[in-house]
């Protein structure tokens, strides 16, 4: 699907996924909730019981280099937390 852009896999979000079995996605900005449940089930054949969205804002960033300082700003972007039934699991490395 063209919603997910892709998951985040991160210290904190494998915790989440081993402990409560909570996984992290990067979705587009237009994308609503239904829509991410229905992605991220026909894409991991698994069934998703809440879903959490969120938009991080960018963050500011500065560099010193031998022609000045140079600064910029990361791109903001949403993020979905994803709830899935017991038992179901999710595993982003079986394709490695």
């Amino acid at each position: 699907m063209s919603i997910i852009v892709k998951p985040i896999v991160t210290e904190k979000m494998t915790q989440l996924g081993e402990d409560l079995n909570r996984y992290g996605f990067k979705v587009k900005k237009t994308a609503n909730k239904i829509e991410i449940k229905k992605a991220v089930e026909e894409m991991y054949s698994v069934t998703v019981t809440d879903v959490n969205t969120m938009i991080v804002p960018p963050k500011k960033k500065l560099r010193y280099t031998k022609s000045g300082v140079s600064r910029g700003a990361t791109s903001a972007y949403k993020k979905a937390i994803v709830t899935l039934k017991e038992g179901d699991v999710i595993d982003f490395y079986s394709n490695i």
